[in-house]
């Protein structure tokens, strides 16, 4: 388990190291009571994570996802550049299943597959 639902702001995000691996690889965005998520690596270049500090996923109006390296911004709800170095790239998506008792959990397989495909 990731979190309770509840443990995200609606209008939030947070970031999560399920793998362990000493840095957030993932964050969940709260948005209108569902969750999205992404792997924390900005589609622009290479391993660059995108909060400019700890959970900092959003801009000011919490409308959309920038990274702050490269001031590239994102559709929360899918994740697309809508602005920035990689227009018509993407954010990885993460799927995420949310228990009947709100609690968030990922597939830590799916999860390190999509930062080994990220990588290449």
């Amino acid at each position: 388990m990731l979190a309770k639902l509840d443990e995200i702001t609606n209008g939030q995000a947070k970031g999560f190291d399920p793998l362990c691996s000493g840095r957030d690889s993932m964050f969940v965005i709260r948005q209108d009571d569902k969750a999205y998520a992404y792997l924390d690596i900005c589609p622009h270049y290479g391993d660059t994570t995108l909060p400019w500090k700890k959970h900092q996923y959003l801009n000011a109006d919490k409308t959309h996802i920038v990274c702050a390296a490269h001031r590239a911004v994102f559709n929360i709800q899918d994740g697309n550049c809508v602005k920035g170095p990689c227009l018509g790239q993407a954010l990885k998506n993460i799927k995420i299943e949310v228990s009947s008792d709100q609690e968030i959990q990922v597939d830590l397989n799916i999860l390190r597959n999509a930062i080994n495909e990220t990588m290449r």
